[in-house]
């Protein structure tokens, strides 16, 4: 990818997603011309003669593929053979299918559970495939490491330019706020929320509260990809390997469960009780992204963790015509 070509045309797969819609937003700011979206009803990503057929009707440039199957530890453990599947089915034939129609520029957004659990923190880029995954996603983590494999051997074999980003927990506007569904933010976001309205004397939180856990408001991660995108071929290579290629995507700095907790209770005006459940499963105690790459490259997050959760919460509460009364507003940063 050489530079900030905005009469290209890129598909953005997935761009009804928490992820997608914030690249979509980032690429519009930026101001490129030519975004393509299609809905599921429109292509469905898991079938590969429809993909194929897609890509040749399109004239694509560039591809964004933000689309995946995603869900919270309930849902991972719940559903893992979709979560393998689909997740396979998709990056497959969107890769394969960008690949057949000549297509040279892609970006795949992964996830920070390819690394093992009891990974070194902070997790560099070259942990990856060096020991044993989370046990709760790891059929999660299976496909978005092959994703990266994927979009590597096309890349050593034919030449393409297909690039992988690695971002850490994600949140803000567009989340999954599904209550047995959703990740720890927006579950969190909900249950303090209807708390507030019940006059809820507590509210229960799966796990001990020890993990620690590293989040990243979704419109940095948009600012991100769109600037690994955007970097010239020689600075991309100059700072990866054609078989370690993926870059993390964070900001550096975690918190413990209990500690998003308060905050959470902070932002939405819960003065209860917080109660830890231990019966509950954790996950890893500890995922923080080394993200030395990325800075290296000349990119850092930009949005602190309380005045992104306004803004999430904000969002969840015009979704459901409610008002939010942040006691500090959230100011989104100027598009660079």
């Amino acid at each position: 990818m050489t530079g900030r070509q905005l009469d290209s045309t890129i598909f953005v797969a997935g761009h009804r997603g928490m992820v997608g819609s914030a690249v979509v937003r980032r690429l519009g700011a930026l101001g490129y011309e030519h975004i393509l979206t299609a809905t599921h009803a429109e292509l469905d990503l898991t079938d590969q003669a429809a993909v194929r057929a897609y890509f040749a009707q399109h004239r694509i440039s560039q591809v964004v593929l933000a689309a995946a199957k995603v869900g919270g530890i309930h849902a991972n453990n719940t559903n893992p053979a979709e979560f393998i599947y689909q997740n396979l089915m998709i990056e497959a034939n969107v890769v394969e299918a960008a690949h057949r129609s000549g297509v040279q520029q892609l970006l795949f957004l992964g996830s920070s559970c390819i690394y093992p659990r009891m990974a070194t923190q902070p997790m560099c880029e070259d942990a990856l495939l060096t020991g044993t995954l989370e046990p709760t996603n790891e059929p999660y983590a299976i496909a978005k490491i092959a994703g990266i494999k994927l979009c590597e051997s096309f890349n050593r074999q034919y030449g393409r330019d297909y690039r992988s980003v690695m971002p850490t927990n994600l949140y803000g506007p567009h989340d999954n706020y599904h209550p047995e569904n959703s990740h720890v933010i927006p579950a969190l976001l909900r249950r303090f929320h209807e708390a507030v309205q019940a006059n809820a004397a507590e509210v229960v939180i799966w796990g001990s509260g020890t993990p620690m856990r590293e989040f990243l408001h979704v419109d940095d991660m948009a600012a991100a990809s769109v600037y690994v995108m955007e970097l010239d071929d020689a600075t991309y290579r100059s700072h990866t390997q054609p078989m370690l290629s993926h870059i993390n995507v964070g900001t550096g700095v975690d918190c413990t469960i209990r500690e998003l907790a308060e905050t959470v209770a902070r932002v939405t005006g819960y003065t209860g009780r917080l109660v830890f459940d231990s019966s509950k499963p954790d996950g890893a105690p500890r995922k923080l992204m080394d993200v030395s790459r990325l800075h290296a490259l000349g990119w850092q997050a930009t949005i602190g963790l309380e005045g992104g959760l306004r803004d999430a919460y904000a969002w969840f509460c015009d979704q459901r015509g409610q008002h939010a009364s942040p006691t500090a507003p959230f100011r989104r940063p100027r598009s660079a």
